[in-house]
């Protein structure tokens, strides 16, 4: 089986964000979607997921924004203190454990953190991204170059591509960052975010799931078809 994850991150971190993952997941291929608590609107993306109980969400850590400010991540405390805190912020928000775990920016595959951070997100007995339960791809994305725009790939073709080259048997999650652009959120990575929603919401996507044999799944159904009997 080639079982398949289209996962947007940064969910919650605008009304635009959550507005084009909202399309993306009712009228496009995604799955699931990573909960950024601190975010500018974690409480609407916690409602919005409340509405699509079949949207899967898991945690997105974050400890450096968009702005880059400096977090000590030789700080082992800081560490620990930051992942519990946003932990307990998300079943607040959300009432339930998330599906899955990944970080913003990748922060929590630094070789300093790394092994921490598979430690912290243990208990949860989720999907860590990096942690080989789930193949991640990351090569959708619009900016291969920090702060160049290639719209390339992000396109159709570009995801096609994808799908036929590099989702291989088991599991595998695509990440993606749908989102609209939107005066109140400025990040480096903006308008490509347009684009990724036209993509994810095209019907060729679909066809070509189905033609290449794979399945479309969701952190949620990844738990429930994994689990032992």
């Amino acid at each position: 089986m080639r079982n398949l994850i289209v996962n947007a991150d940064d969910f919650g971190a605008s009304g635009g964000v959550n507005r084009a993952i909202v399309e993306a997941f009712q009228g496009g291929v995604l799955t699931s979607a990573s909960l950024m608590v601190t975010g500018a609107a974690p409480e609407e993306a916690a409602a919005i997921s409340q509405a699509c109980p079949e949207l899967a969400v898991g945690l997105h850590w974050d400890v450096v924004g968009e702005d880059d400010r400096e977090f000590d991540f030789a700080d082992e405390q800081a560490v620990r203190d930051a992942f519990d805190a946003q932990l307990e912020r998300f079943i607040e928000l959300t009432g339930k454990a998330p599906t899955h775990v990944d970080s913003h920016r990748h922060t929590h595959r630094r070789a300093d953190v790394r092994e921490l951070f598979f430690e912290l997100a243990a208990p949860l007995g989720v999907p860590v991204r990096g942690d080989g339960r789930v193949h991640f791809i990351g090569g959708f994305y619009g900016q291969w170059e920090w702060g160049v725009t290639e719209l390339k790939h992000v396109s159709v073709e570009a995801f096609q591509r994808i799908m036929c080259e590099e989702v291989g048997e088991g599991w595998t999650e695509i990440a993606c960052h749908p989102g609209y652009v939107t005066p109140d959120y400025t990040p480096i990575y903006r308008s490509e975010r347009e684009a990724e929603l036209r993509t994810l919401t095209d019907p060729r996507i679909p066809a070509t799931m189905q033609e290449l044999g794979i399945t479309l799944e969701s952190y949620a159904t990844y738990a429930s078809l994994t689990e032992s009997p």
